[in-house]
């Protein structure tokens, strides 16, 4: 049966949409289709930002304890809610149940619960000389998210923003928009007050482009390509509105001579292919000693073959489909573009995986003998596509990780935490995992140059949607 979804959430209630105009929404795992949503139109963004800012004022003087309140009643619905929502998630994207109920609701669980912390026990003023410093909320925000861990990256955008004092306009992608009306189901229920909430639907150059330009939409968080933040960032800068930017990756994984190679290329694979390569911090760049290229590559076949795709919701692989028919293409056209470039393909390719011919699989796929200047090792590609691309030195090793117009994550293996730790001070890039560092839900998370500017989750993120006022005293 379709999920119908007809209204947007604005201003507190739920308004029916003005145009008969719908977005489709197909499950991943069999191209079926799962959900409509509706279009928005400029007007009805219009109208969401102007709630907000009507909103704003009451909710930036609600007490920091009762904001934690309602972030923490927002978390508790959210886990009691976890089995629909991994569901939902799985037929939306495409992550296999099984990681999507740890992953994809049990992280925005875990952030509604971490910023209702930091509301509660941010210290809003202290004094510096003769000067007090008030950390006080921007102002009105338009979130706008991707689709591929799409409650978490609104999350991580709404739990922090509501956290500060600020009030919101979401746009999530309307390629897995259901987990967000299930979020607003949530937030009515609880009895946030009106406007401080609002979600609207619609495509991004038209309802998205309205809410940057709109003069009271104080500052935008966009996650998504670096293209398309490009395009927000020059909105907002008529306006010099504040903006906060995640986009692309394409991440290096340093295996260094001495480093334990099955466990370093096993979880390098993994870490590639997590969400069928649908991350932006998945470590697509396996940088390895030209001399134990080989070993590599047989050690990186198993693991492959290891990960064979299955259906989402019924299968019991760690590996699913992709989003979308139009992202299946995108993935295959790179792996085409490797072998026309002269990497040599070692596994996978552009036929889909046996007996998987409906929905949007791909094989995994391995490169090897990659050079760096190829397509396929600057371009993001966002499917199960690895790289292998092999070195002479530890210099050059660093020079590969470092040539690349994106630095939002990477990845190290040695002998020694401290080798690594010495190797990742030279990566020019956000986040880097030394010999499998386990994830951690407040360590900031964000890119170097063209991945994007500020960080979300923890503090940092918290604090992205802060204005500092300094009163000095006589």
């Amino acid at each position: 049966m379709t999920i119908v979804r007809d209204s947007f959430y604005i201003n507190g209630e739920w308004v029916k949409a003005s145009s008969p105009e719908t977005l489709e929404v197909t499950t991943s795992g069999t191209g079926e289709l799962y959900a409509t949503v509706p279009a928005a139109t400029v007007e009805e963004a219009n109208q969401a930002v102007e709630a907000a800012a009507a909103a704003f004022n009451d909710w930036a003087n609600t007490s920091p304890k009762e904001r934690g309140e309602f972030l923490t009643r927002i978390s508790e619905k959210l886990a009691e809610r976890s089995d629909e929502i991994a569901l939902t998630i799985a037929n939306e994207v495409g992550m296999p149940l099984m990681l999507a109920k740890g992953i994809q609701v049990g992280l925005p669980v875990a952030a509604f619960a971490d910023h209702a912390q930091h509301a509660a026990e941010f210290t809003w003023e202290r004094e510096v000389g003769n000067s007090t410093f008030m950390y006080e909320p921007v102002g009105v925000v338009v979130a706008i998210t991707p689709w591929n861990y799409p409650l978490y990256q609104i999350t991580l955008k709404v739990a922090a923003a509501l956290a500060a004092g600020c009030t919101v306009v979401l746009k999530p992608s309307e390629v897995a928009p259901i987990n967000a009306f299930i979020l607003a189901d949530i937030i009515d229920e609880v009895g946030l007050p009106k406007g401080v909430f609002n979600l609207v639907t619609g495509l991004g150059p038209v309802v998205g482009e309205a809410m940057v330009a709109h003069p009271k939409t104080d500052m935008v968080s966009f996650t998504g390509s670096t293209r398309a933040g490009k395009r927000v960032m020059q909105i907002a800068a008529e306006m010099v509105k504040r903006v906060s930017l995640e986009l692309g990756g394409k991440s290096a994984n340093i295996i260094l001579e001495d480093a334990d190679f099955p466990t370093a290329v096993s979880s390098g694979v993994f870490a590639a292919y997590l969400n069928s390569g649908q991350t932006c911090s998945a470590l697509t760049r396996m940088v390895v000693p030209r001399s134990r290229l080989a070993e590599v590559e047989d050690l990186a076949v198993a693991a492959a073959a290891a990960l064979q795709p299955a259906d989402p919701i019924t299968g019991a692989s760690m590996l699913g489909p992709l989003v979308s028919a139009t992202q299946q293409q995108r993935v295959w056209d790179y792996i085409n573009k490797g072998v026309s470039e002269g990497a040599r393909l070692i596994c996978g390719g552009v036929t889909p995986p046996e007996g998987l011919e409906k929905g949007y699989y791909v094989q995994p796929t391995i490169f090897s003998d990659v050079r760096n200047d190829m397509t396929i090792a600057q371009e993001e590609i966002f499917g199960p596509v690895l790289s292998i691309i092999p070195y002479d030195s530890e210099e050059e090793a660093i020079a590969i990780a470092n040539d690349s117009l994106y630095g939002l994550a990477g990845g190290v293996w040695a002998g020694t935490e401290e080798k690594a730790v010495e190797i990742a001070r030279k990566m020019r890039t956000g986040q880097v995992d030394i010999n499998g560092g386990a994830f951690n839900l407040v360590a900031p998370f964000g890119g170097y140059k063209q991945s994007g500017i500020g960080r979300e989750r923890g503090l940092e993120g918290f604090e992205e949607f802060l204005e500092v006022k300094a009163v000095q005293h006589s």
